[in-house]
């Protein structure tokens, strides 16, 4: 009877769920709390040391939403020892907007909410144990902040996103962040994450974008798929039959998440 009680247990701890924390995290910058929800494997154990996946959210959707697209996320957090760390990025496009001072999320994901994580929970605190990645605005937030920031980022991805924001500008308020297009194109072009590959070299940081041939945003993918393969940055590209839905977003991350274990295990 014993040991079927101890084996009871060690399989329940194996399948254990994962731990679902919301928290407001202070943004010293904004001055204001940005709601987070963070997914810890449910046997997290505070002496050890988990690699962290940032999710960004698309345009409409909060902190909430990765958990709707991916209801798996808390059996992968235990499955694979991570933690996921979900915040609400607004309407921001994750950019530290030059008209508004309380849309600065570029400055709040990659500084202030990583250091946040790092203090509270047990993480590799260092780019070897950090990736992002998004869906739609999230995608090109994911790629932005890692093309940026590869010091804090040592992966970074996108799915179905906006990786050039100059073909839509009148789309998702963002001439509300950035100012009208036609009032200041250069402002856009700097924007833009296909114009931050000047940036990078060959090796610094390690890429994965996936987009659905039916996306509205394919081309400009593709366009970013191209650069990086002239400029000889290395860099995993996926399509996949598919348009810009959260179910398409719901697939694809399951290859990301592969990918950046790869990572996370060849840089330990």
């Amino acid at each position: 009877m014993k040991q079927i009680l101890t084996l009871t247990f060690l399989l329940f701890a194996l399948c254990a769920p994962a731990k679902i924390v919301k928290k407001n995290v202070p943004s010293h910058k904004m001055n204001r709390s940005i709601p987070c929800v963070i997914i810890l494997p449910d046997n997290y154990d505070k002496k050890a040391a988990y690699p962290v996946i940032y999710l960004l959210h698309g345009y409409g959707g909060d902190q909430n939403s990765w958990i709707t697209i991916k209801p798996a996320l808390n059996d992968i957090a235990a499955r694979d020892s991570l933690i996921f760390v979900c915040p609400d990025g607004e309407s921001s496009w994750y950019w530290d907007s030059p008209t508004d001072p309380q849309s600065q999320f570029e400055t709040f994901v990659s500084q202030e909410l990583t250091t946040y994580i790092d203090k509270h929970y047990a993480t590799r605190d260092n780019r070897k144990g950090r990736a992002i990645t998004g869906f739609s605005m999230g995608g090109h937030g994911g790629l932005w902040l890692s093309m940026r920031h590869p010091d804090i980022f040592g992966a970074g991805g996108s799915i179905s996103g906006g990786v050039d924001i100059r073909p839509f500008p009148e789309n998702w308020k963002m001439k509300e962040q950035l100012g009208s297009y036609d009032e200041y194109p250069e402002r856009w072009n700097e924007y833009t994450v296909i114009n931050q590959l000047d940036s990078l070299s060959d090796k610094q940081l390690h890429i994965v974008i996936d987009c659905g041939y039916g996306d509205f945003f394919y081309k400009v993918n593709q366009q970013l798929h191209n650069e990086l393969l002239k400029r000889g940055i290395p860099h995993d590209y996926y399509n996949h039959p598919g348009r810009h839905t959260i179910e398409y977003c719901g697939n694809a991350i399951d290859y990301q998440i592969v990918f950046f274990n790869k990572y996370f295990d060849s840089s330990k």
